[in-house]
């Protein structure tokens, strides 16, 4: 759990980081040796951290912290039916959501932990069985797809950071204040 969230706080960071200072480099400065260096090191531990580290902590969390297997049928909640709040053995504070032994979280049904049981069905006419393993996987590449949005979003403002916004001419006006429509 601590090594995901470090490298998902790590990665956050740097990219915070990397947007701050692309922001106030002009646009069309020559770039020395060195500074391409230094970038193209960065580049490099930002992308490894992105698409390897974050994804494999995430993965080693699930197995082994959250011990989410292919045994275990349904989609894990983990604590999110039951959520306590305090420190050092004692809870000031916790709300249970599954009470009185009920099998349903709102409309949803719950058993051990894990929503949809014995799967989704749909109405009768198919049913769906998703483990915990696979919703592991599901994580992995949201992760992934998440990474190559920030990945394109950054490349994209890079190559637009030097447009700007052309202002509209404004259309004669008449004497009402309306504007002129031009002639065909």
């Amino acid at each position: 759990m601590t090594a995901f969230y470090f490298s998902l706080i790590a990665t956050i960071v740097s990219t915070l980081g990397l947007y701050l200072w692309a922001k106030r480099r002009p646009v069309g400065t020559s770039m020395t040796w060195g500074e391409a260096f230094v970038g193209a090191m960065f580049v490099f531990a930002y992308v490894t951290l992105i698409y390897a580290i974050v994804p494999n902590a995430w993965l080693q969390w699930c197995t082994s912290g959250l011990r989410w297997r292919s045994d275990k049928i349904g989609i894990p909640l983990g604590d999110l039916h039951y959520w306590r709040f305090g420190a050092f053995g004692h809870t000031w504070f916790h709300l249970t959501l599954l009470k009185n032994n009920r099998r349903y979280l709102w409309i949803f049904p719950v058993n051990k932990g894990c929503l949809f049981p014995t799967g989704i069905t749909f109405f009768g006419r198919g049913k769906i069985k998703l483990n915990a393993s696979s919703c592991q996987d599901i994580g992995a590449v949201l992760l992934y797809v998440m990474a190559l949005g920030v990945h394109f979003k950054g490349w994209l403002w890079w190559q637009k950071r030097d447009r700007t916004k052309t202002a509209t001419r404004e259309l004669p006006t008449s004497a009402y204040g309306r504007p002129l429509m031009r002639k065909a």
